[in-house]
């Protein structure tokens, strides 16, 4: 009897547990919604402003989604090898955009928002159940909650651009990358790899992703050399099997081999631009207004002649960027790598004035930006303004949290922190050495919460420590 009534009491703790668990999570879900959805009401306000809407980059997206729904142009397959323009970018965006243009029966960027700020909401369970595969429920908790009020995030997962999805993909592929290590697993390591080649479909960020996630598992996995050797090998095969078709297609089209996209030379030069010795000295242009014009300068385009980034020779002229941002590189490779740093400090500034070229950290939402006139005064507006007030102390603490997380875990849990810290060092490192953008990194911000989370729990544990001895005392 005394068996059975300790095996009803464990019982009805776990039920209860999990019922808690189960609130906490439509608890965080709803600030999710709550915030993205008000955050998306201000931005479409502003959609047509360029400082909030960078329109000229949806346009690019945009024109071969509706050119495919009314038949002008396939949208995977390039037929005239010439319009070297058609390959910029990869064409998944482009279908995504189609998809929900065909089924809302809608060609607006904000149709696009409504879809994209709705599945961002639910994207913070990514975050929580990475959290809980590396550290537990509790992290999990604490780090979906951050995501869900986090300004920035939140800023980036409401705007109709490829960022989000990406970062939703690249995220799943992260919980199933620490899901091999920990499990052994082929199926999860295909998997993993699988999603990286598929985000690389949106944008190109993480196309080499998968070779660092290879060396992690050969480097951090408990496992025998043949068993590491294989799982890294089965990532690396199933992201470079998800990303050969647009390589392949490439190749055929243009004769050369061209990445999932173009652009590399563009952000490289234009990186090396964003500094005023790099602009002064090296005369390596800011833009593309400014890569534009010295390019059209230096080959003596007629004007109204079409004229544009990547048409016409567009592979050989953004190499052609490549080779000179090289040069300037090899020239000045300590002056390079200060603003390789200064970049990766750019991207974690959360808080403070705007951070100019390398993007907006998000709003905090009140009831003045974010609610209409009618609705700015009363219990509504009062709650906004605290979910406001809320994020803004969130931008000032959140840095010093997820460094203090950082320590804490690989004090703990060194190879879960390495393995996380394999895919944030990768965006952060990587995606400095060029032209960047603090929303090219979302997957990267997304799982620095988890550390912040790791430090709340820690601190709770803290203060509940101090508490029972004052009451055992």
């Amino acid at each position: 009897m005394r068996k059975q009534s300790k095996l009803d009491t464990a019982k009805t703790e776990a039920g209860a547990i999990l019922w808690q668990r189960a609130l906490l999570i439509l608890l965080i879900l709803l600030v999710a919604f709550s915030v993205r959805a008000l955050t998306a009401n201000f931005l479409r306000s502003h959609l047509s402003d360029p400082g909030w809407f960078p329109t000229g980059i949806y346009a690019a997206f945009d024109a071969p989604a509706q050119d495919w729904l009314d038949g002008r142009s396939p949208i995977f397959r390039i037929d005239d090898p010439v319009r070297t323009d058609k390959a910029t970018y990869a064409p998944g965006y482009p279908l995504w955009l189609a998809i929900i243009y065909r089924l809302s029966g809608s060609r607006s960027p904000a149709t696009v928002q409504n879809v994209q700020w709705v599945l961002d909401s639910f994207a913070v369970l990514l975050v929580i159940g990475v959290g809980v595969t590396a550290f537990g429920w509790r992290v999990g908790l604490w780090a979906g909650g951050i995501a869900a009020l986090w300004p920035l995030l939140v800023i980036y997962g409401s705007l109709p651009l490829a960022d989000a999805p990406t970062s939703w993909i690249v995220l799943s592929a992260t919980w199933m990358f620490l899901l091999t290590v920990k499990r052994q697993s082929i199926a999860w390591a295909i998997g993993a790899g699988a999603l990286v080649g598929l985000s690389c479909w949106l944008r190109a960020n993480a196309m080499l992703l998968v070779f660092f996630w290879a060396a992690a598992i050969l480097l951090f996995a408990r496992a025998s050399w043949p068993r590491r050797a294989m799982l890294a090998a089965s990532v690396i095969f199933a992201g470079v099997l998800l990303i050969s078709p647009l390589l392949i297609r490439n190749a055929i089209t243009f004769h050369v081999f061209v990445p999932t996209g173009l652009g590399a030379g563009t952000n490289l030069l234009e990186g090396i631009g964003d500094f005023e010795r790099g602009a002064k000295e090296f005369g390596a242009p800011s833009s593309d207004s400014e890569l534009l014009e010295q390019e059209r300068v230096a080959a003596n385009v007629p004007p109204g002649t079409e004229f544009g980034l990547y048409y016409p020779d567009g592979i050989q002229r953004d190499r052609a960027r490549t080779s000179r941002a090289m040069a300037i590189i090899k020239q000045h490779p300590l002056w390079y790598a200060t603003t390789v740093v200064r970049r990766m400090a750019a991207v974690m500034k959360y808080a403070g004035a705007p951070n100019g070229i390398y993007g907006s950290a998000g709003i905090n939402v009140t009831a003045k930006k974010s609610l209409p006139p009618a609705r700015e005064k009363g219990v509504i507006a009062f709650f906004v303004n605290a979910l406001g007030m809320v994020q803004s102390v969130l931008r000032y603490i959140l840095l010093p949290l997820m460094i203090v997380g950082v320590v804490l875990a690989f004090r703990e849990e060194w190879r879960t922190a390495a393995l996380i810290m394999t895919t944030v060092a990768y965006y952060l490192v990587v995606g400095s050495l060029i032209h960047t953008h603090i929303r090219y990194g979302l997957p990267m911000q997304a799982l620095l919460t988890i550390f912040a989370g790791l430090t709340f729990v820690r601190m709770q544990d803290l203060i509940a420590r101090k508490f029972w001895r004052k009451e055992t005392a």
